[in-house]
């Protein structure tokens, strides 16, 4: 198993704090939200660490291998980190992932360490962390459900309404789901040009395809994505309350 944390964005919703920071190193309570997210994976007992950076990447890199020396990390450089999107830097993580089991997940998400657990621990091979605690909107990327809890649809357009919750950014596939997703990549990619979409998109394709990917709602723990101040002043709160 290889854990991928996508780093590579400037965050300008959050200006002026990610003037000089990238948005995984603020600090949320006592930690940033990149120490929260390794402690995290660590304590689940995975060492090997892909981190996608981008902007100021050379503060990130040189934090996880002072703060972390006994980890794995592999470092890769989203040079088009301004005009590209999430699946771009995912794209990027191809040549050391393909043939692992992988736990993908954005670093901008304050979240329970028990939130891995549960999908590590899954009956299934490929699921994703869906939250319906919280009420949703439009900005949220939303899950749509088959009755046998695999996931129909998962975008922003979803009616909010229709949706079962929130799918937080963080994903277990298994290495069979790798190399198809990975195929689905290298055509957006290489033959579309589709660098400024998120990587949900690939996702939905893998599902009309007939791959089963399954929702594990993690409504018993905290967690959030942070994008905004207000978002920002919101995690500082709650931290508390995670393990």
């Amino acid at each position: 198993m290889k854990a991928v944390i996508l780093a590579a964005g400037i965050a300008s919703r959050l200006k002026p704090l990610t003037d000089n920071t990238p948005k995984c190193l603020l600090k949320v309570g006592n930690k940033s939200i990149l120490e929260r997210t390794i402690d995290n994976i660590a304590i689940n007992g995975i060492k090997d660490i892909i981190v996608v950076t981008g902007y100021l990447r050379e503060m990130i890199e040189n934090f996880l291998t002072e703060k972390y020396p006994e980890l794995n990390f592999t470092f890769l450089y989203n040079n088009k980190y301004d005009s590209t999107n999430n699946i771009y830097s995912l794209w990027i993580t191809k040549d050391v992932v393909l043939g692992h089991d992988m736990l993908l997940m954005d670093s901008d998400i304050v979240f329970d360490s028990r939130i891995l657990g549960q999908l590590l621990n899954s009956e299934y091979e490929n699921c994703l962390a869906v939250n319906s605690s919280e009420e949703v909107g439009e900005e949220e990327v939303k899950v749509l459900l088959n009755d046998d809890g695999s996931i129909k649809e998962i975008s922003k357009i979803i009616d909010p309404k229709l949706a079962i919750g929130e799918s937080i950014g963080i994903q277990k596939f298994d290495k069979d789901f790798v190399w198809r997703l990975f195929t689905i990549l290298d055509r957006r990619i290489l033959d579309k040009n589709d660098v400024d979409i998120f990587y949900e998109v690939a996702f939905e394709e893998a599902i009309k395809n007939g791959t089963k990917i399954f929702s594990i709602d993690v409504e018993n723990y905290k967690c959030m994505e942070i994008d905004t101040a207000e978002d920002f002043k919101t995690a500082a709160e709650i931290v508390g309350y995670m393990s």
